[in-house]
């Protein structure tokens, strides 16, 4: 058979197009193709298209070599806001800082060590800021880890219960004096859904006994979400509010512990679904976005957002006795002498 005779029988049995769009298929497929498509808008959730500039500010955002962290602060050097990158990974944070200048068009980013499963670093970069900046007007707690093995931090800490929370506490603690000076200031400290699942064992706050990855980081991030409103009110009366933020899944680093990470194979074979339920790391910044430069969020202490609005408090996240008890203890895992 010649070649034109195969294109020919090729041709003749190639279906008729005036027959399929005469048919309900491009109906159903445009229809499906839609609902997917509406459905991904809405996993990757709302956008903060506006909120003010942020020249003359300066923020710090911890974690933002990568992921989230690094998606917010070129957002704030864009709106000119000078930007800290308080990175525990000098030669990442390094290379963050030269991303970020160019993607933002900023000279005004710097990259400053801290590690904060150290209160030794902690201090140390809280001095070193303390002595070469002038204020602080946003603070962004972003770093953390999440579904680690069993781990302890210098300070002898279960390690997610040190970074997620201790870490938070001791360097929101040290900086609150220049955060009060530079006023009107931000504080937004991040949780996750993990939060509503978490209790504080204070009899066993490593967790010796129960160990278990989850049941660690939902200790932590239950008690980022105390330490917030338990903050709130005692600065009610001060110019700097603090919030928490739920960025939702983001496909980030953050994971690096989970199976669809770790394992090559789960990897390839979840990678559709993964992009296509979670969110980016633009995506997860959103809700912080707003919350730090939306004006209707001025002067607005002690809430929860989700989605770029306010969420619902779970009662037990409510309790101030319990709130009272965490502070107390913290001051003195982390050596912190307070009047108050």
């Amino acid at each position: 058979m010649s070649k034109n005779d195969k294109m020919k029988e090729f041709m003749e049995n190639m279906p008729n197009p005036d027959a399929i769009f005469q048919s309900w298929w491009p109906f159903i497929i445009a229809g499906l193709a839609g609902v997917l498509y509406g459905f991904r808008s809405w996993a990757r959730g709302p956008k903060c298209v506006g909120g003010s500039k942020l020249n003359g500010k300066t923020a710090i955002v911890t974690g933002a070599n990568c992921g989230v962290g690094k998606a917010l602060a070129t957002e704030f050097a864009r709106r000119g806001a000078r930007v800290i990158l308080a990175c525990r990974n000098e030669t990442a944070g390094k290379e963050a800082e030269e991303e970020i200048r160019k993607d933002a068009r900023s000279n005004n980013v710097v990259f400053m060590k801290l590690d904060l499963s150290s209160f030794k670093s902690i201090r140390e970069f809280v001095d070193k800021f303390n002595e070469k900046e002038e204020r602080l007007n946003l603070l962004v707690n972003n770093a953390g880890v999440m579904m680690c093995p069993e781990e302890k931090s210098a300070d002898k800490f279960e390690l997610q219960f040190a970074v997620n929370y201790l870490g938070t506490f001791l360097l929101t603690e040290l900086l609150l004096d220049k955060l009060k000076a530079s006023a009107p200031s931000r504080i937004i400290n991040m949780t996750s859904a993990a939060a509503g699942l978490g209790e504080i064992d204070f009899d066993d706050i490593n967790l010796k006994e129960s160990y278990t990855p989850g049941k660690a980081l939902a200790q932590s991030k239950f008690a980022v979400m105390l330490y917030t409103l338990h903050l709130a009110e005692r600065l009610k009366d001060t110019k700097v509010t603090v919030n928490v933020v739920n960025p939702g899944i983001v496909n980030s680093n953050g994971h690096r512990y989970m199976p669809f990470k770790t394992s090559k194979f789960i990897r390839i074979s979840f990678a559709p679904f993964v992009w296509f339920l979670m969110k980016t790391n633009e995506d997860g910044a959103q809700t912080v976005v707003f919350c730090a430069t939306a004006e209707e969020v001025e002067g607005v202490t002690g809430k929860f957002y989700k989605d770029c609005q306010e969420a619902k408090l779970e009662e037990k996240m409510q309790d101030t006795e319990l709130q009272q008890k965490l502070y107390k203890a913290s001051l003195e895992w982390t050596k912190v002498d307070k009047k108050e």
